[in-house]
């Protein structure tokens, strides 16, 4: 045999003859590789071998369809709350001239910049712990009940009862006005623990579009009137300390001006009352004494400088609340949760066709997993 034959050569061999018989000479095709005929020869044959089987196919299939059809006879409808709103704040603002005047009494009227709620951090603050937990701290009125979020949430999903076997749990309660820094470890635990479900599948907070300010909040849940409460609870909770904090500098020195101002115009009209009683005191004097003005010239300058005191004063107030209204954001609600919310149900048809289809699809991968497998065995 010539060694250098290339693989798609046709190699003769010789058969010896036995006995006398004839002498053979084959030709077989030296390729490792498989040929389309053997492909399909082979798909023919695991193809019979389904149709041999197809009693256990369509077994497992009308079991797949029974378990889809009965997940979703008893699988509980989502309700679905949507809320969007837009945040418009002051971009950057002309009173930078007017700072000086303001830093003569010891204010500051601030920059206004974007700070920790500039971009999508606001995002990220809505979807955070500390604000989940004021929400679910909060009073809701339910059908005429009101309670916290919280224990609304535990009353719905039957917390109680499963507790009922466990006596650090049983008396676990969140009543109105709770102060936060007084709870247990067990009401921590429980607290942080509905936290966290409720960020990994009921909250969702994110934009409408990349391109624009528009902020959508999303809770889904299986109880309409929970999923309602907790989108306007989260949006009323996020937007209240988003603003304090944002106008809480200039809050405080329209507070500081206001009562500069309050005594000045006490200090002013005391003085001018002074000048005037002075006055009345220099009437009838001989007029050649000019000691007997100095009181009252006195008082004059007085109400002059507590006056023009006064002024700046009143202008840096006025000013001032122009810097609290510019810090206060205009947050736009679009569009609300409206009861009744938009329910999502896993349909019964649906269910019993995809349960059957997956299952008849896994019997096939398996019975030709374990064909293959069988003839591996064979081989060997």
């Amino acid at each position: 045999m010539n060694g250098n034959n290339s693989n798609n050569d046709l190699v003769e061999y010789t058969v010896p003859s036995v006995e006398g018989k004839k002498v053979e000479t084959k030709s077989v095709l030296a390729d490792d590789e498989i040929s389309l005929k053997e492909v399909i020869e082979k798909l023919v044959e695991w193809w019979q071998y389904l149709l041999s089987k197809w009693v256990i196919i369509v077994a497992a299939g009308l079991l797949g369809g029974a378990i889809g059809f009965t997940y979703a006879l008893f699988q509980k409808p989502q309700y679905t709350a949507r809320l969007t709103f837009a945040l418009e704040e002051e971009k950057g603002g002309g009173l930078g001239a007017y700072a000086g005047l303001a830093s003569q009494f010891g204010i500051d009227l601030g920059g206004g910049g974007g700070g920790i709620f500039a971009g999508d951090n606001l995002i990220e603050l809505m979807k955070s712990r500390s604000m989940i937990e004021r929400t679910l701290l909060s009073e809701v009125d339910i059908n005429g009940k009101k309670q916290t979020l919280a224990e609304y949430y535990i009353d719905i999903n039957g917390l109680r009862e499963n507790w009922a076997k466990k006596p650090e749990l049983s008396n676990i309660n969140f009543p109105i006005n709770a102060s936060r820094d007084k709870f247990t470890r067990a009401q921590d635990s429980v607290l942080n623990t509905i936290t966290e479900n409720l960020k990994k599948s009921t909250i969702s907070v994110d934009k409408t579009d990349k391109k624009l300010s528009i902020l959508a909040v999303t809770c889904k849940s299986e109880n309409e009137l929970f999923s309602k409460s907790l989108t306007e609870g989260l949006v009323a909770t996020v937007t209240g300390f988003y603003t304090k904090t944002k106008t809480g500098r200039s809050a405080k020195n329209v507070a500081i001006l206001q009562n500069k101002a309050d005594s000045l115009r006490n200090e002013m009209n005391r003085a001018m009352y002074g000048r005037a009683a002075a006055v009345d005191q220099t009437l009838n004097l001989n007029p050649a004494r000019q000691t007997a003005t100095i009181p009252s010239q006195r008082k004059t300058i007085d109400v002059q400088m507590l006056s023009s005191a006064y002024a700046e004063v009143v202008k840096n107030l006025e000013i001032s609340k122009m810097a609290l209204m510019r810090d206060t954001p205009l947050i736009q609600v679009i569009d609300e949760p409206i009861l009744p919310l938009g329910k999502e149900k896993f349909g019964k048809m649906k269910g019993l066709m995809l349960g059957g289809i997956l299952a008849g699809f896994l019997t096939i991968i398996g019975l030709l997993g374990r064909k293959v497998f069988s003839g591996i065995l064979e081989e060997d």
